[in-house]
């Protein structure tokens, strides 16, 4: 819900109008560099028992987010985040117009446990990310 409302905030101030529904995936690969993103913190509490910091990244229609513990590096989360993305939009192809993206989790789990093994933010070089787009 706050990644949904810093996505809505930040359209609303910068003019964008918001789409409600996910746009037809470009063939090339996604740019996320100019992606709006931003951190924002959770206090103590339900569901975390401790405070934690939020990375998120808007494309599209859809809203990403990496939740970091206290002593986590935030500029490797934003970095992984952008990195993640793409390769988690690519495998939406799958899916058809207005199908849910929950019902083919199988892809998602494949990129989280490559690049992020046991929730554990990895620094990433292109070699390392070229082997996983040819493993996925």
């Amino acid at each position: 819900r706050q990644v949904a409302s810093q996505c809505r905030l930040l359209q609303s101030s910068s003019g964008r109008p918001s789409s409600p529904q996910i746009p037809q995936l470009p063939d090339d690969p996604i740019s996320l560099q100019d992606a709006p993103g931003g951190l924002f913190q959770l206090p103590p509490g339900d569901p975390f028992p401790e405070r934690v910091t939020v990375a998120w990244l808007s494309v599209f229609a859809l809203a990403f987010a990496l939740v970091c513990d206290p002593q986590e590096n935030l500029s490797l989360a934003e970095i992984t985040l952008r990195r993640l993305a793409p390769r988690l939009l690519v495998s939406l192809r799958l899916l058809g117009p207005g199908a849910d993206v929950l019902l083919r989790p199988e892809t998602a789990d494949v990129l989280l446990d490559r690049l992020l093994p046991h929730g554990q933010m990895l620094f990433l070089n292109e070699r390392f990310l070229q082997a996983v787009d040819r493993e996925v």
